[in-house]
């Protein structure tokens, strides 16, 4: 038998540091149930000492996730360490993460440690945890900048103390494939107890070489263990794809002689899923799950697809989660076949109260639209789990808008702010202009919009808009989404989102202690 590859995904921690992409707890509590649908091996749920609501947001997933291994990450300090046992510990199946910085640039300029101090430190950091749970990882963070022989040391240590998994992160995604494999295969060879860990890659894509780098990890360095996220999703240009390494692995078994535990057919729910949450639209030609990903313009290829798939595909669209049956429901279809749909497409609602609240809003998006499709379902379903909560300080009421050729857009705005319903109005370039101005003449947050994006959720005049609104306010970014097929509506239902997220509270960046 093959050995088997882990797949270790850190959308909920690690992706969550991209710009804007935090999540509620309710949010992170549907991704990680699509994640051990998907049968990711570990989940890492958080990081539970940045804050009470990511502490109760890992302790939720822990009590619900019965398959995959449930993971918070934790500094190598005792508090951290405790927070995140805690945390998980409802969890049958469990793990504490600890980590502390290992190169010279980061001992010295962010920690201020001497190497001695942090070997002493991340020594008693696993072994704090060893007495807590039997299942430990440690990683060094910019392992891949720091000293080979003080790394060889510290690694050494941290198997001694207990630590099952050794995760060596290329933190600022400096590493080349071929060196960076040699590196994972140098240190598994010069540490004496290597044998007694399952050894990691956690790699980030700043020169767009993530997935390349894990790999080379993988077939060179031995190691058996990938760290990554649902859509490449994280700070900066992002981290490892977590499609794009299963389906390597998979379709290329022949040359890496791996089995990957994976249900590929929940890879493009799982990717919709975490892009209507995060609101990072998945780019057109983004490898597995990009809209164009099994797309063929070019003549010669529509010809060689239609008289053999093989000719163009090395993978079936179908296997990794791309419904063949675009168009599903109409006005006319009734709640069973919208519950149908739901289960067809993997989507779980709590309570019937939820289901009842979907089939409403679908019964009116089809007064509006005439066919209904999949990608449809999942933003609505998306759109409920975002402007649900009666206790938002921002709700959007009732607008109107005027837009004419050579007059000045205008927009009125109906909203309830704390409880109350308030009418505002506002002229603008353009209709979408002069609605969030409305907006933001009541709201007065004093945020800046930093990005404004629509994105078409199917094809055609009707198709639902999908907008994304990225505010920063004091420090902090949040993403706002809202769809609906007038987009000014959409853009309207994004922005009083993205207000709402910035009045939760801010958490810690585990890499720099700060909120």
């Amino acid at each position: 038998m093959a050995e088997k590859l882990i797949i270790f995904d850190t959308t909920l921690r690690d992706g969550e540091q991209s710009p804007g992409a935090s999540m509620t707890k309710e949010e992170k509590l549907r991704i990680a149930k699509q994640l051990e649908k998907l049968r990711v091996d570990v989940i890492e749920a958080g990081f539970a000492a940045s804050s009470n609501g990511d502490y109760e947001a890992v302790r939720a997933i822990a009590g619900a996730v019965k398959e995959s291994i449930v993971c918070s990450l934790a500094r190598a300090n005792d508090r951290d360490i405790q927070r995140a046992f805690d945390a998980v510990e409802p969890a049958p199946r469990k793990r504490v993460h600890t980590f502390i910085a290992t190169s010279a640039l980061h001992m010295e300029k962010k920690l201020r440690m001497t190497p001695e101090q942090v070997h002493e430190q991340a020594r008693l950091a696993v072994r704090y945890a060893r007495n807590l749970i039997d299942d430990v990882e440690f990683s060094p963070e910019d392992g891949y900048r720091s000293d080979m022989d003080f790394l060889c040391r510290i690694l050494e240590t941290a198997i001694k103390e207990g630590a099952t998994t050794i995760n060596v992160p290329d933190t600022v995604g400096y590493a080349v494939p071929e060196l960076y494999g040699h590196f994972m295969k140098t240190l598994r060879e010069r540490i004496p107890n290597s044998d007694k860990a399952v050894w990691s890659v956690h790699c980030h894509n700043d020169l767009g070489m993530a997935v390349a780098n894990s790999l080379a990890g993988v077939h060179i360095g031995g190691c058996r263990q990938v760290e990554c996220t649902i859509n490449g999703l994280g700070e900066r240009a992002g981290n490892t794809s977590l499609e794009e390494v299963v389906m390597a692995v998979r379709t290329r078994r022949d040359f890496f002689k791996l089995d990957v535990g994976v249900d590929i057919s929940q890879i493009v729910p799982t990717s919709r899923l975490v892009a209507g949450i995060t609101g990072f639209v998945v780019q057109p030609n983004k490898a597995v799950v990009g809209a164009n990903a099994f797309a063929h313009a070019s003549g010669i290829h529509q010809d060689g697809v239609l008289k053999a798939r093989d000719t163009y595909e090395i993978m079936k669209a179908e296997d990794v989660g791309w419904s063949a049956n675009k168009i599903v429901l109409g006005k006319l279809s009734g709640r069973n076949a919208f519950k149908q749909r739901l289960q067809e497409l993997g989507i779980e609602l709590e309570s019937e109260v939820e289901v009842n609240a979907a089939f409403q809003r679908f019964k009116d998006l089809a007064d509006r639209k005439s066919d209904i499709f999949d990608e449809d379902i999942h933003a609505l379903v998306s759109d409920q789990g975002v402007h649900h909560d009666s206790d938002e300080q921002y709700q959007l009421v009732s607008m109107a808008q005027h837009s004419e050729t050579g007059e000045m857009p205008h927009a009125s705005v109906t909203m309830i702010i704390d409880g109350k319903e308030a009418t505002s109005e506002s002229d603008g370039n353009g209709p979408v202009d002069a609605t969030l101005k409305a907006i933001e003449a009541k709201a007065n947050s004093g945020a800046e919009l930093l990005l404004y994006s629509v994105n078409a959720i199917t094809t055609g005049t009707e198709s639902q808009g999908e907008v994304t609104v990225r505010l920063a306010k004091a420090g902090r970014i949040v993403n706002g989404v809202g769809a609906d097929p007038d987009i000014v509506v959409a853009s309207a239902k994004a922005y009083l989102n993205a207000l709402n997220r910035l009045q939760s509270r801010a958490r810690v960046n585990p890499q720099t202690g700060t909120p």
